[in-house]
């Protein structure tokens, strides 16, 4: 049952060749065996067990599936909201707490018949990177236990990487769902910012939050987004040989982006043996440029966390309440420091929502001027970090600034060494112009039909 995919899956149902319920159980026992090591699962939903048994008595009396996702086991990240767990953000704040309701996104994968198998750890209230939260403390990354997994849904990427579950679901302010995907060897899809509802979602940044997809394969991605997503997706057909371009100033230059680069001319020769056609696109967009001088996660996080603190009867309301109890982990006290003296009416938030809106015309820009259908970039333009370091050179603030959508994809994975025994995984981004996800989600297709780069990492290191 390793590696399965969701089609896979709902055919040895249909054919009797297994069951939700063993399924669920080789699930759970995963997680028994292994998670200690990586530390990525927060809480196990005890009604697993029967609810897979309620899907398998369905297919037994109907004869066939019920949903699109009929018994699918779903790892979910612990800042969404479920009415039968608690939703705590990873933070001793929130132990315990629940609100008694199910996120949007939850109830429409249950209502496609999706089994919310567990609840995944995060970087404490999604605020940075790495993966470490008072809760649980530090995940691991399975192919390398000496490195995070990325961030935040750094717990969703490795449950799913050790395949303690068949899909996932992150949510991504800057780099969340993508950094974890491309740590991973993973495929993670930011779509277009409203595409997924934030209802039942603790914010860090309204304006920039979304929820998405995480999953092993492109078809398991696009399939759980056809389930949450709250607009229709425009259908496309892609043309005889799409057009990519090449977004240069996203790559690294230094000897630590050696690897990553190394990888990055594979994919862009794949992708020309693919049937893509690639571009070089001389725009010198600074990623760090903005991160400093446009994003505004930081200006939003205290209105909209307290907002929905106050809104649930959280025990502790506001980021205030958070600090004087000393219920967090100390590695998010300076973002919550620096968050209580940012605001949403000062009048660098209304610059930066003015840069914002040149930073979009001039992405629109650059696709016309370019005729091309996406851009292609590394999403890191360096390694996964080590567990104590702090993750730099991520390109996923372009798609979390404009609110445009972006898919990552496995890119293929470094040298091998003594921690890592089959390498590093690293990922690339195809990203796209509003509304685009079938666009994106095609282009992805394409490509991994041709040059599959999905490997298991290795059990031996977890014991």
């Amino acid at each position: 049952m390793l590696e399965l995919t969701i089609s896979a899956y709902h055919q040895a149902l249909l054919e009797k060749q297994m069951t939700t319920e063993d399924l669920v159980t080789f699930y759970l026992d995963r997680i028994r065996r292994f998670d200690n090591a990586l530390a990525s699962i927060i809480c196990v939903n005890p009604a697993a067990i029967q609810l897979a048994k309620d899907c398998d008595l369905s297919l037994q009396q109907t004869g066939k599936l019920s949903g699109s996702l009929q018994g699918v086991p779903v790892l979910l990240k612990d800042n969404i909201e479920t009415a039968d767990m608690p939703t705590t953000a990873g933070s001793l704040s929130l132990q315990g707490f629940s609100t008694g309701r199910d996120a949007d996104l939850v109830r429409r994968l249950k209502a496609a018949g999706a089994i919310i198998l567990a609840k995944t750890n995060l970087h404490e209230f999604a605020i940075w990177g790495e993966t470490i939260s008072s809760i649980k403390g530090q995940t691991r990354n399975p192919y390398d236990l000496t490195r995070t997994p990325g961030g935040s849904s750094g717990g969703t990427g490795a449950a799913l990487a050790a395949n303690f579950g068949l899909a996932g679901i992150g949510t991504d302010t800057i780099n969340s769902i993508r950094s974890p995907s491309s740590a991973n060897n993973l495929v993670g899809i930011r779509p277009t910012v409203g595409v997924v509802s934030d209802e039942g979602i603790v914010p860090y940044s309204l304006t920039q939050d979304t929820a998405g997809p995480m999953a092993r394969c492109v078809a398991d991605a696009a399939a759980v987004l056809d389930v949450i997503a709250v607009k229709d997706l425009p259908q496309t057909s892609l043309p005889a040989k799409p057009r990519i371009g090449l977004l240069r100033s996203f790559f690294g230059s230094e000897p630590v982006n050696l690897e990553v680069n190394r990888l990055m001319a594979r994919v862009i020769e794949e992708l020309g043996n693919t049937g893509f056609e690639t571009v070089e696109v001389g725009s010198q967009i600074q990623i760090d440029d903005l991160v400093s001088n446009v994003s505004v996660h930081l200006y939003d996080l205290k209105a909209h966390l307290n907002g929905y603190l106050q809104s649930v009867n959280a025990p502790y309301p506001s980021i205030d309440a958070i600090l004087a109890s000393g219920l967090y982990h100390p590695g998010i006290k300076d973002n919550l420091v620096l968050a209580n003296q940012l605001a949403i009416n000062s009048p660098e938030y209304g610059e930066r929502l003015k840069r914002r809106n040149l930073l979009r015309k001039q992405i629109e820009s650059i696709f016309v001027e370019n005729q091309i259908l996406a851009l292609a970039f590394p999403h890191q333009q360096q390694l996964v970090c080590r567990v104590g370091e702090s993750q730099s050179q991520r390109n996923g603030a372009l798609a979390a600034i404009t609110g445009f959508p972006s898919i990552c994809l496995p890119a293929g994975f470094s040298a091998a060494s003594d921690s890592a025994p089959i390498g590093v995984p690293v990922g690339f981004a195809l990203f796209g112009l509003p509304g685009s996800e079938r666009l994106l989600i095609a282009l992805a297709t394409l490509y991994e039909q041709q040059f599959p780069k999905r490997q298991p990492p290795t059990e031996a290191k977890w014991l």
